[in-house]
Protein backbone atom coordinates (compact mmCIF):
# COMPACT_ATOMS: atom_id res chain seq x y z
CA UNK A 1 0.00 0.00 0.00
CA UNK A 2 1.34 3.59 -1.14
CA UNK A 3 1.98 5.97 1.73
CA UNK A 4 0.14 8.83 2.48
CA UNK A 5 1.40 11.20 -0.44
CA UNK A 6 2.53 14.71 1.30
CA UNK A 7 3.81 16.50 -2.03
CA UNK A 8 5.82 19.84 -2.54
CA UNK A 9 4.99 21.82 -5.74
CA UNK A 10 7.36 23.88 -7.26
CA UNK A 11 6.49 25.79 -10.42
CA UNK A 12 7.34 28.67 -12.42
CA UNK A 13 3.84 29.41 -12.72
CA UNK A 14 0.18 28.98 -11.34
CA UNK A 15 -2.68 30.23 -12.39
CA UNK A 16 -4.63 32.54 -11.96
CA UNK A 17 -1.44 34.88 -10.88
CA UNK A 18 -0.07 34.04 -13.92
CA UNK A 19 -2.01 33.77 -17.45
CA UNK A 20 -3.42 30.05 -18.20
CA UNK A 21 -1.18 27.79 -19.98
CA UNK A 22 -0.53 23.83 -19.57
CA UNK A 23 2.63 24.74 -16.67
CA UNK A 24 0.18 27.29 -14.58
CA UNK A 25 -2.99 24.66 -15.35
CA UNK A 26 -1.64 21.92 -13.24
CA UNK A 27 0.23 24.05 -11.03
CA UNK A 28 -3.45 25.16 -10.36
CA UNK A 29 -5.45 22.51 -10.39
CA UNK A 30 -3.00 19.64 -9.46
CA UNK A 31 -2.21 20.42 -6.06
CA UNK A 32 -5.85 20.75 -5.14
CA UNK A 33 -7.18 17.20 -6.46
CA UNK A 34 -3.74 15.71 -4.68
CA UNK A 35 -5.22 17.65 -1.79
CA UNK A 36 -8.67 16.73 -1.77
CA UNK A 37 -7.66 12.93 -1.89
CA UNK A 38 -6.40 13.08 1.19
CA UNK A 39 -2.90 14.13 0.15
CA UNK A 40 -0.62 17.23 2.02
CA UNK A 41 0.55 19.73 -0.27
CA UNK A 42 2.71 22.78 -0.19
CA UNK A 43 2.78 24.76 -3.46
CA UNK A 44 5.56 27.30 -4.03
CA UNK A 45 6.12 29.85 -7.50
CA UNK A 46 8.27 32.97 -7.71
CA UNK A 47 6.66 36.31 -6.91
CA UNK A 48 7.12 38.56 -10.46
CA UNK A 49 6.85 42.08 -10.56
CA UNK A 50 4.00 41.75 -12.69
CA UNK A 51 1.48 39.69 -9.91
CA UNK A 52 -0.65 42.08 -8.74
CA UNK A 53 -0.40 41.58 -5.22
CA UNK A 54 -3.15 43.59 -3.94
CA UNK A 55 -5.40 41.89 -6.29
CA UNK A 56 -4.55 38.62 -5.13
CA UNK A 57 -4.38 39.50 -1.62
CA UNK A 58 -0.67 38.56 -1.24
CA UNK A 59 0.91 39.41 2.44
CA UNK A 60 4.26 38.53 3.97
CA UNK A 61 4.53 36.08 6.07
CA UNK A 62 6.96 37.59 8.42
CA UNK A 63 7.61 34.27 10.79
CA UNK A 64 9.12 32.59 7.22
CA UNK A 65 10.92 35.66 5.94
CA UNK A 66 13.74 37.64 7.60
CA UNK A 67 16.61 35.30 6.31
CA UNK A 68 19.50 35.14 4.00
CA UNK A 69 21.00 33.22 0.99
CA UNK A 70 24.61 33.81 -0.54
CA UNK A 71 25.45 33.72 -3.48
CA UNK A 72 28.97 34.87 -4.87
CA UNK A 73 29.74 35.91 -1.51
CA UNK A 74 26.42 38.33 -1.51
CA UNK A 75 23.58 38.20 0.70
CA UNK A 76 20.58 38.46 -0.73
CA UNK A 77 17.52 38.79 1.63
CA UNK A 78 14.58 36.29 1.05
CA UNK A 79 10.96 37.66 1.79
CA UNK A 80 8.10 34.89 1.44
CA UNK A 81 4.51 36.16 0.44
CA UNK A 82 1.38 33.86 0.65
CA UNK A 83 -2.17 34.13 -1.04
CA UNK A 84 -4.85 31.91 -0.99
CA UNK A 85 -7.04 30.69 -3.62
CA UNK A 86 -10.26 30.27 -1.89
CA UNK A 87 -12.24 28.33 -4.43
CA UNK A 88 -9.56 25.74 -3.95
CA UNK A 89 -8.57 26.14 -0.30
CA UNK A 90 -5.52 25.96 -0.79
CA UNK A 91 -2.47 27.99 -0.15
CA UNK A 92 0.33 29.38 -2.62
CA UNK A 93 3.98 30.15 -0.91
CA UNK A 94 5.77 33.17 -3.24
CA UNK A 95 9.69 33.52 -3.19
CA UNK A 96 10.23 37.27 -3.21
CA UNK A 97 13.75 39.03 -3.14
CA UNK A 98 13.73 42.74 -4.33
CA UNK A 99 17.01 42.58 -6.61
CA UNK A 100 15.85 39.34 -8.71
CA UNK A 101 12.13 39.32 -8.79
CA UNK A 102 10.48 42.98 -8.40
CA UNK A 103 10.85 43.23 -12.30
CA UNK A 104 7.29 43.56 -14.57
CA UNK A 105 8.35 40.10 -17.02
CA UNK A 106 9.44 37.07 -15.62
CA UNK A 107 12.28 36.14 -17.91
CA UNK A 108 12.96 39.33 -20.38
CA UNK A 109 13.53 42.24 -20.44
CA UNK A 110 11.32 44.76 -22.49
CA UNK A 111 13.67 44.13 -25.45
CA UNK A 112 12.97 40.66 -25.21
CA UNK A 113 16.70 40.15 -23.95
CA UNK A 114 17.01 37.00 -21.63
CA UNK A 115 18.01 38.79 -17.65
CA UNK A 116 21.53 38.40 -17.54
CA UNK A 117 21.10 36.75 -13.70
CA UNK A 118 18.32 34.68 -14.78
CA UNK A 119 21.03 31.68 -13.32
CA UNK A 120 21.30 33.29 -10.03
CA UNK A 121 16.99 33.64 -10.02
CA UNK A 122 17.30 29.82 -10.59
CA UNK A 123 19.91 29.21 -7.74
CA UNK A 124 17.77 31.39 -5.15
CA UNK A 125 14.30 29.99 -5.97
CA UNK A 126 15.07 26.82 -5.46
CA UNK A 127 17.12 27.00 -2.60
CA UNK A 128 14.67 29.72 -1.62
CA UNK A 129 11.69 27.31 -1.30
CA UNK A 130 14.17 24.57 0.68
CA UNK A 131 14.78 27.31 3.43
CA UNK A 132 11.21 27.85 3.44
CA UNK A 133 10.06 24.17 3.79
CA UNK A 134 12.58 23.55 6.42
CA UNK A 135 11.39 26.71 8.60
CA UNK A 136 7.99 25.24 8.17
CA UNK A 137 9.19 22.04 9.67
CA UNK A 138 7.36 19.96 6.64
CA UNK A 139 8.56 16.23 5.46
CA UNK A 140 7.34 15.66 2.00
CA UNK A 141 7.72 12.78 0.40
CA UNK A 142 7.79 13.44 -3.27
CA UNK A 143 8.87 16.91 -4.51
CA UNK A 144 6.86 17.71 -8.17
CA UNK A 145 9.01 20.71 -9.99
CA UNK A 146 7.86 22.62 -12.95
CA UNK A 147 9.63 25.20 -15.07
CA UNK A 148 12.93 26.04 -15.79
CA UNK A 149 12.99 28.19 -12.30
CA UNK A 150 12.98 25.09 -10.50
CA UNK A 151 15.64 23.18 -12.19
CA UNK A 152 18.14 23.62 -9.78
CA UNK A 153 15.81 22.14 -7.25
CA UNK A 154 16.19 18.25 -7.58
CA UNK A 155 20.39 18.39 -7.25
CA UNK A 156 19.90 21.09 -4.10
CA UNK A 157 17.44 18.30 -2.76
CA UNK A 158 19.58 15.73 -3.29
CA UNK A 159 23.05 16.60 -2.76
CA UNK A 160 23.43 20.27 -0.33
CA UNK A 161 20.16 19.25 1.80
CA UNK A 162 20.26 15.45 1.46
CA UNK A 163 21.34 15.05 5.01
CA UNK A 164 18.90 16.88 6.53
CA UNK A 165 15.76 14.44 8.20
CA UNK A 166 13.40 16.87 6.44
CA UNK A 167 14.45 15.90 2.40
CA UNK A 168 16.71 12.31 3.26
CA UNK A 169 14.16 10.10 1.53
CA UNK A 170 11.90 12.29 -0.43
CA UNK A 171 11.53 11.70 -4.19
CA UNK A 172 11.67 13.89 -6.87
CA UNK A 173 9.67 14.00 -10.36
CA UNK A 174 10.31 16.59 -13.07
CA UNK A 175 7.47 17.97 -15.51
CA UNK A 176 9.60 18.71 -18.59
CA UNK A 177 7.98 21.68 -20.52
CA UNK A 178 8.88 23.84 -23.79
CA UNK A 179 9.56 26.85 -21.55
CA UNK A 180 12.82 27.82 -22.29
CA UNK A 181 15.03 26.12 -24.83
CA UNK A 182 17.44 27.93 -26.73
CA UNK A 183 19.27 30.30 -24.12
CA UNK A 184 22.53 30.36 -22.72
CA UNK A 185 22.91 31.64 -18.95
CA UNK A 186 25.92 33.37 -17.42
CA UNK A 187 29.37 31.26 -18.29
CA UNK A 188 29.98 31.72 -14.52
CA UNK A 189 26.94 29.80 -13.35
CA UNK A 190 28.19 26.01 -12.36
CA UNK A 191 30.86 27.84 -9.80
CA UNK A 192 27.45 29.97 -8.29
CA UNK A 193 25.73 26.45 -7.89
CA UNK A 194 28.80 25.15 -5.51
CA UNK A 195 28.30 25.04 -2.15
CA UNK A 196 28.86 22.41 0.54
CA UNK A 197 27.46 19.13 -0.22
CA UNK A 198 27.84 19.87 -4.58
CA UNK A 199 30.87 19.45 -6.20
CA UNK A 200 32.47 20.32 -9.49
CA UNK A 201 31.31 17.06 -11.28
CA UNK A 202 28.04 17.14 -9.53
CA UNK A 203 27.01 19.52 -11.87
CA UNK A 204 29.41 18.70 -15.22
CA UNK A 205 26.30 19.55 -17.57
CA UNK A 206 26.75 23.28 -16.26
CA UNK A 207 30.51 23.22 -17.40
CA UNK A 208 28.60 24.94 -21.10
CA UNK A 209 25.52 26.68 -18.95
CA UNK A 210 22.64 26.26 -21.41
CA UNK A 211 18.53 25.76 -21.19
CA UNK A 212 19.14 21.86 -22.51
CA UNK A 213 21.62 21.73 -20.20
CA UNK A 214 20.51 22.93 -17.01
CA UNK A 215 16.92 20.83 -17.93
CA UNK A 216 19.48 17.95 -17.88
CA UNK A 217 20.64 18.48 -14.34
CA UNK A 218 17.22 18.75 -12.94
CA UNK A 219 16.82 15.20 -14.50
CA UNK A 220 20.06 13.97 -13.84
CA UNK A 221 18.49 13.86 -9.75
CA UNK A 222 15.32 12.96 -10.69
CA UNK A 223 13.26 9.83 -9.93
CA UNK A 224 10.63 10.00 -12.44
CA UNK A 225 10.18 12.43 -15.33
CA UNK A 226 6.86 13.77 -16.92
CA UNK A 227 6.44 14.67 -20.18
CA UNK A 228 4.25 17.97 -19.98
CA UNK A 229 4.42 19.60 -23.32
CA UNK A 230 4.11 17.95 -26.71
CA UNK A 231 7.39 18.28 -28.98
CA UNK A 232 9.92 17.90 -26.03
CA UNK A 233 13.46 18.12 -27.23
CA UNK A 234 14.84 14.60 -28.10
CA UNK A 235 17.55 14.98 -26.65
CA UNK A 236 16.16 15.02 -23.27
CA UNK A 237 13.34 12.13 -23.96
CA UNK A 238 16.85 10.47 -24.89
CA UNK A 239 18.71 11.18 -22.05
CA UNK A 240 15.55 10.22 -19.69
CA UNK A 241 15.51 6.91 -21.46
CA UNK A 242 19.15 6.24 -20.48
CA UNK A 243 18.54 7.02 -16.55
CA UNK A 244 16.00 4.05 -16.67
CA UNK A 245 13.74 6.30 -14.73
CA UNK A 246 10.01 5.80 -14.92
CA UNK A 247 8.89 8.64 -18.01
CA UNK A 248 5.08 9.18 -18.57
CA UNK A 249 4.04 10.41 -22.08
CA UNK A 250 2.55 13.82 -22.55
CA UNK A 251 -1.47 13.97 -21.62
CA UNK A 252 -3.29 17.35 -22.31
CA UNK A 253 -4.15 18.61 -19.17
CA UNK A 254 -6.55 20.97 -20.30
CA UNK A 255 -8.19 18.67 -22.43
CA UNK A 256 -12.09 17.97 -20.88
CA UNK A 257 -12.17 14.60 -20.88
CA UNK A 258 -8.16 14.02 -19.63
CA UNK A 259 -7.30 11.48 -17.29
CA UNK A 260 -3.87 13.51 -16.51
CA UNK A 261 -4.66 13.90 -12.53
CA UNK A 262 -5.26 10.17 -12.32
CA UNK A 263 -2.46 9.10 -14.35
CA UNK A 264 0.32 11.61 -12.28
CA UNK A 265 -1.25 9.97 -9.03
CA UNK A 266 -0.76 6.62 -10.39
CA UNK A 267 2.67 7.84 -11.23
CA UNK A 268 3.55 9.15 -8.35
CA UNK A 269 2.63 5.88 -6.73
CA UNK A 270 4.80 4.29 -8.34
CA UNK A 271 7.54 6.44 -7.99
CA UNK A 272 6.52 6.50 -4.00
CA UNK A 273 6.88 2.67 -4.12
CA UNK A 274 10.58 2.24 -5.26
CA UNK A 275 11.55 3.81 -1.87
Amino acid sequence: MTKAKKILYVSSEIFPFLPQTDMSYVGRHLPQAVQESGGEIRSFMPKYGCINERRNQLHEVIRLSGMNIIIKDIDRPLIIKVASISTARMQVYFIDNEDYFQRKSMHRDPNDGFFADNDERGIFFARGVLETVKKLRWKPNLVHCHGWLSHLLPLFLKKAYHDDPLFTNARVVVSLYNDLTNETFNENMRSKVIMPGIKTKDVEFLEEPTALNLTKTAMQYADGIILASPGVDRKLTQYAVSRKIPVLPYINPQDLASTYIRDYNSFYDQILETQ
